[in-house]
């Protein structure tokens, strides 16, 4: 039986939603000026034999800002690591995730907002 008062969602949810998502620039629909402007961040990073530094993608609920994130990881050839602004609770929980990436990985912080003032003085 599921709880619905809880905002995690089911382990087969979770798939479902990795199904779904677009795989490509083409299959992404919508937010065309913004998806050119990251291909753009891309090349030129690529170019230089770098990785983007910092994005902020920021808007609505379901507006794309996960997908494009695992777009742009794809695109790199890195992996994406994904948490939430709740989850970092403390500065520890942070540095620990920092540690674990590689180089050229991609960190995405869903709610960001969310995160700690002390915290974010780390970022």
């Amino acid at each position: 039986m599921s709880n619905l008062s809880r905002p995690e969602k089911a382990p087969e949810d979770q798939n479902l939603d990795l199904t779904l998502r677009p795989k490509s620039w083409a299959d992404y629909i919508g937010q065309e000026k913004i998806k050119q402007n990251i291909k753009i961040i891309i090349t030129a990073a690529k170019k230089r034999k770098e990785t983007p530094d910092h994005l902020l993608l920021y808007g609505g609920a379901g507006l794309g800002k996960t997908t494009l994130s695992h777009l742009i990881a794809k695109e790199m050839g890195s992996e994406i690591r994904v948490t939430s602004g709740p989850a970092i609770e403390k500065a520890g929980d942070l540095a620990a995730i920092l540690t674990n990436l590689n180089e050229g990985d991609v960190l995405f912080i869903d709610e960001c907002h969310r995160i700690p003032k002390i915290v974010e003085e780390y970022l």
